[in-house]
């Protein structure tokens, strides 16, 4: 079949099908219900606490206390509610990413979509390794089998088919199955629920729910506070109870304690920074697959690259040619016809590959008709490129041709050539290899019986010449080769180029070539040996797939974190044993990409340094996140119990507890999750992988800052009640002076650029939620009815500001506070 001639459905076509179909995806997918979502807040501890004070103070007639909190509820969850929106959308959208790839026909046009939005109608084509998106009749097949154990259990593949055949499943694919082997043309017949796998319910999820070991570790420590909490908060109750005789009043100083100490910020904050960090990097062409990835990300410490297409720009042009007799043309190719002409009829007729692209495009150009080359023929069998068989072939017409091509060393020895003949062929490919040109050898095939071998080197060839073609540098990669060293993060290139090719291309982009080794010597050594050789080695030649496991399990052994691209079949062993696997989107088949914890949206090796980038940045701003509500919740937990014990008269009252977590909720998710990367974050060395985010350090030091905050606060308080100030009004100062520390925290957890940012209006998040808080806390102030909730007395202009002084001194305080934490660990 000439597919030149296939139109494809038209752009209208496909949104009538859409409208009429609906997209390529399963009912049963889950989707968020707000009523069960509004059920799992009100269950939440934070709330559930909330809605106990509000029912304890209509008990007790406070009606004008109740209300506040019950508005503040609603107010929470409206947070929540928002946050919760925004973690969705993320996620839809890195589902809709996440969904295999599809190369259809359209408009005349050969495009790549993802699986979701292929319709009824579509011809799509299908290739080794990749997973068919919907179900399909088959037009044209080319050694084609599908492994079909997803809906049949028999893990035996299935040998499809176009025709007459005695099952008509053998003219059909179906949504779900993986093609082991060839490559064929399917017209689309059903999606979605319409499938196959649709009608039997099975569902296939993209993104896993695994816990992560950042998530377990936060769950450890928030089951570890919210047992302190629970216990302290009833002791709490029952000493207030025992010393003052007030149950009622005993259980609200509980709850108050309660609410002031449960850490509900930690996973909420650690949700949404792994999901909107999992967006960001989407955004910067780097699609997270598997939750983890964004903690290892800023933990690599080698990138194992690929060349073509990440390294370089995987745009083939060939440039020169030797013919059978050593001679060598690099620009007028009608003397080499030949070498073009078995090159093309080795190639596929509508190549998707860039090498073959270029013999195509080469034999328009060198032969008047390219049609002529292939007449009437067809394709009758294909010796596919396989593991221990470095070359294609291609059988076409009655056995009228038989075309090969691949790798010079596997060509030389279908062609049985001597010695002394490959002796100076391969002084040639040395010469091309040495200009970084990528070699390939052509051969045609001598018809010999009317029968086809199973084996291809059972048939006779006769060599025809050898092809250099030119994949150009990505202009982008020695410099971010350079931000790795920086960075202490060593680059290997990996290739199937022979040593000079490698070495030329290494010196280019600013990598060590002087030491090279190629995948067949580096598999004869033993594996201490390997892990040895591998500590100096940054270029590996002439590599296999099989040989890409066997570097990543030697660098593992000397402790390194592994990131490892990969694009076909068999480098899903090497991306599933890499700390993260890096499967390319582009050109990747979905067996790798669903190997991979990474798809590189656009197969650019610069993308996985912004990757890094991103990764340390996302994890930077966690730790300041988790640092800043370890340590605002001392002073309030502090606040809490001493007035209590010392029978002074009560801080906090549920409402003031309210009030803060309005701050501090969006100040520990907006403000630190849009924060941007620290000065220098390429210049300092991988973060341990096993390195734990409550860090002694982190821990310490942010002790140490609540403490210091505490203090100035208990003293404050405690001086203004013995210098005579009424309690509503020492109450309303001691408020005014934590608020004052509190967003000053804020800014000092962030960094001296943050203030850089917010005089250059860069900083657009924590100006608005630092600037609401002084408003809503002028007005708290301001008018007496919200006085009066909070129980709070008016204070004069210099009363504000000596508040607002002391609040930024104890925050000042902290600056040397935080050095002699940092030096003592």
């Amino acid at each position: 079949m000439d597919l030149n001639v296939i139109h494809g459905l038209t752009s209208e076509e496909v949104a009538k099908n859409r409208k009429k179909f609906g997209f390529n995806e399963l009912p049963n997918k889950e989707k968020r219900n707000i009523a069960k979502l509004i059920f799992s807040l009100v269950t939440e501890p934070m709330i559930a606490l909330l809605i106990i004070t509000v029912t304890i103070y209509f008990f007790l007639g406070d009606a004008s206390e109740a209300f506040l909190l019950m508005l503040s509820i609603f107010g929470i969850m409206g947070v929540e509610l928002y946050q919760e929106g925004k973690t969705e959308k993320s996620l839809e959208a890195l589902r809709n990413l996440s969904s295999p790839i599809c190369d259809v026909i359209r408009d005349g046009k050969r495009i790549t979509i993802p699986g979701r939005e292929v319709v009824v109608g579509d011809v799509m084509f299908l290739s080794e390794g990749s997973r068919v998106p919907a179900d399909a009749r088959l037009i044209e097949a080319q050694n084609f089998h599908v492994d079909e154990s997803l809906l049949t259990g028999e893990s035996v593949a299935v040998n499809k088919k176009v025709g007459k055949v005695s099952d008509e499943r053998l003219n059909l694919v179906y949504s779900g199955t993986l093609v082991i082997k060839g490559h064929a043309v399917a017209v689309v017949t059903g999606i979605g629920a319409s499938s196959e796998i649709g009608k039997i319910g099975t569902s296939l999820k993209s993104i896993g729910t695994e816990k992560t070991l950042l998530q377990q570790e936060v769950n450890r420590v928030v089951k570890v506070v919210a047992l302190f909490a629970i216990s302290a908060s009833i002791l709490l109750a029952v000493y207030y109870w025992v010393a003052r005789d007030s149950l009622v009043h005993g259980v609200l100083a509980g709850l108050t304690l309660a609410i002031a100490i449960l850490p509900e910020e930690f996973p909420i904050v650690l949700t949404l920074f792994l999901t909107l960090g999992a967006w960001r990097l989407a955004k910067n062409k780097v699609l997270t697959r598997r939750a983890h990835t964004i903690e290892t990300l800023g933990s690599a410490t080698v990138l194992c690259v690929d060349k073509t297409g990440t390294l370089t720009e995987n745009r083939m042009k060939i440039q020169k040619v030797v013919n059978s007799d050593g001679q060598l043309f690099e620009s007028d190719f009608e003397k080499v016809k030949d070498v073009i002409k078995y090159g093309v009829l080795a190639s596929q007729k509508n190549p998707f590959d860039p090498m073959e692209e270029a013999f195509i495009e080469l034999g328009k150009n060198v032969h008047d008709n390219i049609d002529d080359i292939y007449g009437e023929m067809k394709i009758k069998k294909e010796y596919p490129l396989e593991e221990g068989a470095l070359s294609v072939v291609h059988v076409w017409g009655d056995i009228d041709e038989i075309a090969a091509k691949g790798a010079p060393e596997h060509v030389f020895d279908l062609c049985h050539l001597d010695d002394a003949k490959k002796a100076s062929l391969t002084e040639k490919v040395k010469e091309l290899a040495n200009e970084s040109l990528r070699v390939i050898a052509v051969a045609k095939g001598i018809k010999n019986g009317a029968e086809l071998p199973d084996n291809r080197h059972d048939i006779e060839y006769e060599f025809v010449g050898l092809v250099g073609l030119a994949d150009p540098i990505r202009k982008e990669v020695p410099a971010a080769i350079k931000t790795c060293k920086n960075a202490g993060i060593r680059v290997i290139m990996i290739t199937g180029d022979y040593p000079e090719t490698a070495a030329n291309i290494a010196k280019e982009i600013g990598l060590d070539y002087k030491n090279i080794i190629s995948g067949d010597d580096f598999s004869k050594l033993t594996k201490d040996e390997r892990r040895q050789a591998i500590q100096n080695v940054s270029v590996f030649c002439r590599v296999s797939p099989a040989n890409k496991l066997m570097i990543v399990n030697a660098l593992k052994k000397n402790g390194e974190v592994v990131a490892m691209t990969g694009d076909g079949v068999n480098d899903a062993p090497a991306l599933k044993s890499a700390h993260i696997g890096i499967a390319m989107g582009q050109r990747g088949t979905d067996v790798a990409r669903e190997a991979a914890t990474i798809v590189l949206l656009d197969d650019n090796f610069s993308s996985i340094v912004r990757g890094v980038r991103l990764g340390r940045r996302i994890y930077d701003n966690l730790q300041k996140s988790m640092s800043y509500i370890l340590t605002i919740h001392i002073p309030i937990a502090i606040l809490s119990l001493l007035p209590v014990f010392f029978g002074w008269p009560i801080v906090l009252i549920p409402a003031h507890i309210v009030f803060l977590e309005f701050i501090i909720d969006p100040s520990c998710t907006i403000i630190f999750e849009n924060e941007k990367e620290e000065k220098g974050i390429m210049n300092r060395p991988s973060r341990r992988l096993t390195a734990p985010i409550f860090s002694e350090r982190m821990v310490l030091r942010s002790l140490a800052q609540g403490l210091l905050i505490a203090v100035f606060v208990v003293t404050a308080y405690r001086v203004l009640l013995e210098m005579g100030w009424a309690e509503d009004k020492a109450r309303g100062m001691t408020f005014l002076i934590l608020i004052t520390a509190n967003i000053f925290l804020t800014l000092i957890t962030s960094g001296e650029k943050t203030l850089k940012d917010i005089i250059r209006q860069k900083n657009v998040a924590m100006l608005a939620i630092l600037t609401a808080t002084s408003v809503a806390l002028i007005l708290v102030f301001s008018i007496p009815f919200l006085r009066e909730l909070f129980r709070f007395s008016s204070l004069t202009a210099m009363e504000y500001l000596i508040g607002v002084l002391i609040g930024a001194l104890s925050i000042l305080a902290i600056i040397p506070v935080k050095k002699v934490v940092n030096k003592l660990t």
